[in-house]
């Protein structure tokens, strides 16, 4: 972002007071914040994540620039109405929530408003723990629809870049379909495997087992923050289900092809699995160098959104972007950054096929 910007920060736990670190000490931005104890506020400024605090989310969100909401998803939708009637024109307005559909259903008409939620945490909440490196290398949904403003996006994107996070679009359903299998339901199949392990292993003795380092790795989230996961399941309800079942459906696999005894494939199966988490967890490997492509656009609602989601839903991450209009409005042009040769090719056939002229920089 070419000028210093000036954030404000709803809800100054670890997400928001490393939103506010990363902000001041990486863009030199200006960090307003306001959360419902002032206790946690005031800690926030001593500790550097804040230059001040606010005693309204009204007023934290005067004259900002961007807006983080970072409050229980439960309350969300609330807390980001709040924002968009204090806010500014052209301020942006977004959220750090694990869920999409419901918020984007309640607050995505104004095109102030776009969604996200950084792939960020650590094991300890709290502003104390808060880290200006916290979203290094993370990945950072942003879930915009077709009011949303391009030049907020452009706006929202270069500010999380600067974060050192790595923003991609996604449209809601997919996020929470997504989360529900990567995230929510590994949180469901910890808490049955607690309370499965629990009942089997203690009837009949007043001793508790003990427990070895697979059943402790399986189990770490089981019962993490209930009011926080409560929140998170209710509001992803349908998509954890459906996430859930179908692992109780490979689990019934499972258990008949245990009961056949086929050591063969047995072990063929427990490979696969390895083979498949491997998979998952190096998939943004070796993408190679970014190639920068130049979109010419016409200057209508929601294209930005559009050539956003049609990349990421293609698997083709915007590393960075910037927009140019044309004096008069009615176009712009586009740059966009994208990692690799096969990247950039991907890219540069999936914005043709939107109707757009697109040129890879470098090419003949």
């Amino acid at each position: 972002m070419s000028e210093a910007p000036q954030v404000a920060v709803l809800g100054v736990g670890l997400i928001g007071g490393s939103i506010g670190l990363a902000a001041k000490r990486r863009l030199g931005a200006e960090v307003v914040g306001h959360s419902r104890t002032a206790s946690s506020v005031e800690r926030a400024v001593a500790l550097g994540a804040l230059d001040r605090g606010a005693e309204s989310a009204a007023a934290a969100c005067e004259g900002a620039d961007l807006v983080f909401c970072a409050a229980p998803v439960a309350v969300l939708a609330e807390q980001v109405r709040a924002a968009l009637a204090a806010c500014g024109a052209d301020a942006v307005v977004s959220d750090v929530g694990s869920t999409k559909g419901e918020l984007v259903a309640a607050c995505g008409e104004d095109e102030r408003f776009i969604g996200g939620h950084p792939l960020a945490g650590a094991e300890t909440a709290g502003v104390e723990n808060a880290r200006e490196d916290l979203f290094e290398g993370a990945r950072w949904y942003l879930t915009p629809t077709d009011r949303s403003s391009g030049l907020g996006y452009d706006r929202l994107q270069r500010f999380l870049t600067g974060l050192g996070a790595r923003p991609q679009a996604i449209d809601p359903a997919s996020h929470d379909r997504l989360m529900a299998t990567v995230s929510h339901m590994p949180h469901a199949v910890a808490n049955a495997l607690a309370a499965e392990a629990a009942q089997a292993l203690t009837e009949g003795s007043e001793r508790l087992p003990e427990v070895g380092p697979s059943f402790r790795d399986a189990t770490r989230v089981a019962g993490s923050n209930p009011e926080i996961w409560g929140d998170i399941f209710a509001s992803n309800r349908d998509a954890v289900a459906d996430s859930v079942e179908s692992v109780a459906r490979r689990l019934g696999e499972a258990a008949e092809l245990l009961r056949a005894g086929d050591r063969e494939a047995l072990a063929a199966w427990h490979a696969a699995a390895g083979e498949s988490r491997r998979r998952l967890l190096e998939a943004d490997a070796g993408a190679g160098p970014l190639r920068e492509l130049r979109v010419i656009v016409a200057n209508r609602p929601g294209t930005i959104a559009e050539l956003a989601l049609a990349l990421g839903e293609a698997g083709v991450n915007i590393e960075d972007m910037a927009l140019y209009p044309a004096p008069d409005m009615t176009s712009g042009a586009v740059t966009l950054w994208v990692a690799g040769e096969a990247g950039a090719a991907r890219a540069a056939e999936l914005v043709r096929g939107l109707g757009h002229s697109v040129s890879v920089v470098g090419d003949e």
